[in-house]
């Protein structure tokens, strides 16, 4: 179960009447997410979900989320909300950790998503990108290409231990992303993060968009390489087509893309699939045992990034350039 922080009954019960959302009635660890430390808690008036914010997340960063979510939720997007308190706070610490306690979206996560699913997808990602248009704060990418770089100083060597070779493999692709790596793309807020498990379906109809801590400030037309990744591929080698069509075709509906930004999408989501190839091998490789969290298999995002290196253009996708 992913709770590394535990918190005592009084400790909490304090909380949460400091919030005057009414007395504490239960509250249980949530076992998905490998982050931060994640709560169910209920009250008299309501559900909420209680964060405590670890190490790896940067602390200085939290403002920036928190109030990404809530600008997000007053524009009519499906974000959970960060709840103030009585002074009006939506960050605390609790347990020697910052804390907040954010709103609960009902809905579930789609294990096997359809092609009705994607284009849900579609259309809420272009929804937010237009809805951070207006967005004060700011946020640098830190998984962006320095931090790839730093990530595969870090594993070094060690990634022969996931498979013989992959070290030269993610040094070959650094070199090639660093010199071709696109610029003078429109850049906004983007999400960076939305796998199938951050987004919550009621049918076909999408109730929530969450975990929002890798959100930051890049290329919109990346976050849509980063969705092409994760809601378009059958196996980690069978891109759907249909799928990636019907994703796109809704985000354009919201939001067209450029010319520019079609061209760039097989580079885009070469280096999507090179940041959570990095990322994985460095948790498969980092992560103790004793923390109960299965790190996710590295090879899903190697064979990925194979298929996206055999195509040049945007039309080997299958995808129509727009108009």
């Amino acid at each position: 179960m992913a709770v590394y922080t535990e918190v005592s009954d009084d400790e909490l019960a304090a909380f949460v009447d400091s919030y005057g959302l009414g007395e504490l009635m239960s509250y249980k660890g949530i076992a998905e997410g490998v982050e931060n430390t994640n709560y169910m808690v209920r009250t008299s008036q309501d559900s909420f979900i209680l964060t405590l914010y670890e190490k790896r997340v940067a602390h200085a960063d939290l403002p920036f989320f928190l109030t990404l979510m809530e600008h997000l939720a007053a524009r009519g997007l499906p974000s959970p909300t960060p709840v103030r308190d009585r002074d009006g706070r939506n960050l605390r610490r609790l347990a020697g950790r910052p804390a907040a306690l954010i709103t609960f979206r009902e809905g579930f996560w789609v294990r096997r998503p359809s092609p009705a699913h994607c284009a849900a997808l579609g259309e809420s990602l272009a929804q937010l990108h237009m809805a951070g248009t207006d967005f004060a704060m700011t946020r640098a990418n830190a998984l962006s290409l320095d931090g790839w770089e730093k990530l595969n100083e870090t594993i070094g060597r060690d990634a022969e231990r996931v498979m013989p070779g992959l070290s030269d493999l993610m040094a070959g692709e650094l070199e090639l992303l660093s010199r071709a790596w696109p610029a003078a793309l429109p850049e906004g807020v983007i999400h960076g993060d939305l796998f199938p498990d951050n987004v919550f379906f009621l049918g076909q109809r999408i109730s929530g968009l969450i975990d929002f801590y890798f959100a930051c400030n890049d290329m919109l037309a990346y976050d849509i390489a980063i969705c092409l990744n994760a809601w378009c591929f059958e196996t980690p080698k069978e891109f759907n087509i249909t799928k990636a069509k019907a994703m796109l075709d809704a985000y354009g509906r919201i939001r067209a893309l450029t010319g520019a930004e079609y061209d760039a999408l097989p580079l885009l989501a070469r280096g999507a699939a090179l940041r959570f190839l990095l990322t994985r091998v460095h948790d498969w490789l980092h992560t103790a045992p004793s923390t109960f969290v299965k790190p996710h298999d590295p090879t899903a995002y190697l064979d990925r990034l194979r298929f996206h290196q055999g195509v040049e253009t945007a039309r080997g996708y299958e995808l129509e350039a727009p108009a």
